[in-house]
């Protein structure tokens, strides 16, 4: 397994992937908000020069990526074939290994990426009753805390 930088032609893929994605696991989305963000994410969002966007590749394809913008987790999508094979740690890896801290911000109503964060040691630091969009979808504020440097000495 390889993690690089996206390139322009995987985006087709990823956009693809993202949808792919979106159906296993957002099933309070709505249809045509689908549609709508399908492009967004894949024409617009995907090659913004202000997020850092990864893909991990490996002998069957694109499996998964992730994009940051400064230390926020922004995006982090898997195949869903795929899911369950340490994709989604191995990139938040990659992203924690770049960042001093990282947040992300998830929604309350996808339980499954939710608890993939809690498990990763997330923890929960706010709450949003609407999205960034001001739709009704609740968003949870996370946060990785930092590692504690108590018992170390400063010099």
């Amino acid at each position: 397994m390889t993690i690089r930088p996206r390139v322009a032609a995987d985006d087709t893929v990823l956009g693809a992937l993202w949808e792919r994605s979106v159906r296993a696991t957002h099933d309070f989305l709505p249809e045509d908000d689908i549609q709508r963000l399908l492009p967004l994410v894949r024409d617009t969002y995907l090659p913004m020069p202000a997020l850092d966007v990864w893909v991990l590749e490996d002998s069957q394809g694109l499996a998964g990526f992730i994009a940051t913008g400064g230390h926020n987790v922004e995006m982090l999508f898997i195949d869903p074939d795929r899911r369950g094979q340490g994709i989604g740690r191995q990139l938040l890896e990659h992203a924690r290994a770049r960042h001093d801290t990282l947040t992300v911000d998830v929604n309350e109503q996808n339980p499954q990426a939710v608890g993939f964060y809690l498990h990763y040691g997330f923890i929960q630091v706010a709450r949003s009753p609407l999205d960034g969009e001001g739709k009704p979808f609740p968003l949870l504020h996370m946060a990785l805390p930092k590692p504690s440097t108590e018992g170390t000495e400063q010099c």
